[in-house]
């Protein structure tokens, strides 16, 4: 896609410039099974800005993140912000973790098909954590490959 490739030659993290960029075609058609049972659409996520975090069980950056993307889901959720986790990774560790650690956001259960949704989104190299910011109008406003921080979604809360 073309949001794979601009994106290719950018290393390290990266964020949109000032511009928006059309989702891939089919983005908000996708629907993942939940580690609870029950099904997330995209679909229900539209129309606010939001932020998808590709993580897994098995990457450390991922798990240390987690608990700062769950305390911005809750102050955000005022503001419209919605926060969706998905999982590169086999339902039962998913299920596990969250069993173990629940989150106040939804999960999907994204597989390895979650690694191909990531390459479209403009993570070329595949790897996580990944995590895209949306508008209010389902288009992608910023990236970021590598743990965010508190200053990234400080930044993403002004700017969306």
């Amino acid at each position: 896609m073309a949001v794979a490739a601009a994106a290719a030659g950018v290393g390290g993290w990266f964020l949109t410039a000032d511009h928006s960029e059309p989702a891939p075609a089919g983005f908000w058609d996708l629907s993942f099974e939940r580690p609870e049972g029950g099904t997330l659409a995209l679909a229900s996520l539209r129309g606010g800005p939001l932020l998808v975090n590709f993580w897994a069980t098995w990457c450390a950056p991922c798990i240390t993140e987690l608990p700062l993307l769950d305390a911005f889901a809750r102050r955000q959720a005022a503001a419209g912000w919605k926060l969706v986790g998905l999982a590169v990774d086999a339902p039962t560790p998913v299920r596990r973790f969250i069993q173990e650690r629940p989150l106040s956001f939804p999960v999907g259960l994204a597989g390895l098909d979650g690694t191909e949704l990531g390459k479209a989104l403009g993570n070329a190299q595949g790897g996580l954590p990944f995590s895209v910011v949306f508008d209010r109008q389902g288009r992608i406003g910023a990236r970021k490959l590598g743990a965010v921080h508190g200053p990234d979604l400080d930044r993403w809360a002004a700017r969306f």
